[in-house]
């Protein structure tokens, strides 16, 4: 889960260094032996902040005129229940049935497993939710203008938290049904911000690296005949 730590600063440049270690190795740098890990030098020597929302969390009070959490208190709330609730489990069945992988992808008879349509269908229906809300309460304020299309207006928590998820989505081919417009729109909006794209053109760049390779998370349905496993295209563009 550190890509959503990562996707926060760099879609926001926030000063950081970042460096890239394999699995083994970064587990043991950490203090909980867990992924992602932050150091903080300004709070104290060796001071660590391990948990993606941890980390969020502290980069919101850090970086306070940064959007990260919504600036309106009812907007606000609802982003924090949607982030509680992808913390707290609402993905379980896709975190592990569905390696994630930025750019793998599956063709073919991919299994949906027990529970994976439920919490597809859960996904779909917050996003939707999550933007329905969100145009009706910037328009209550008059505030139309800053809805940037992200799940809460402006890119934040909520929008990090979800994107490994939409790789999953992405990767096999996970269904669409039921899904509104406003849902189709935020993934979109996802797969095509400027900023977004950015970023991953740096996964490309990662794909090769032996420290970021994590071979058993590569072509998981080995052997499978009525499944095959290839990448992306880097022009790939989202629609439904």
């Amino acid at each position: 889960w550190t890509a959503r730590v990562a996707v926060l600063l760099d879609y926001y440049r926030i000063p950081h260094e970042s460096v890239l270690l394999s699995l083994p190795e970064s587990t043991k740098l950490s203090k909980s032996g867990l992924v992602p890990a932050l150091e903080v030098p300004s709070l104290g020597p060796q001071f660590q902040i391990n948990d993606s929302l941890a980390i969020c969390e502290y980069l919101a009070e850090a970086y306070p005129d940064l959007p990260l959490w919504p600036k309106d208190a009812a907007l606000r709330t609802q982003a924090r229940a949607a982030v509680a609730q992808m913390h707290s489990g609402l993905c379980t069945v896709l975190r592990a049935s569905y390696p994630t992988n930025a750019l793998a992808k599956y063709t073919g008879a991919i299994p949906l497993y027990d529970g994976a349509a439920r919490e597809v269908g859960n996904c779909l229906k917050l996003w939707g939710e999550s933007r329905r809300l969100t145009r009706a309460r910037l328009a209550e304020l008059g505030q139309e203008d800053s809805d940037e299309g992200f799940l809460f207006g402006q890119f934040g928590i909520a929008d990090a938290f979800f994107w490994p998820v939409l790789w999953r989505f992405r990767s096999y081919n996970l269904p669409l049904t039921g899904a509104t417009p406003e849902a189709l729109e935020w993934m979109k909006r996802m797969w095509s911000h400027p900023k977004i794209k950015e970023i991953v053109h740096g996964y490309y760049l990662q794909k090769d690296r032996s420290e970021t390779t994590i071979s058993h998370y590569d072509d998981i349905f080995k052997g499978n005949p009525d499944i095959q496993f290839g990448w992306f295209p880097e022009d790939w563009e989202f629609s439904a």
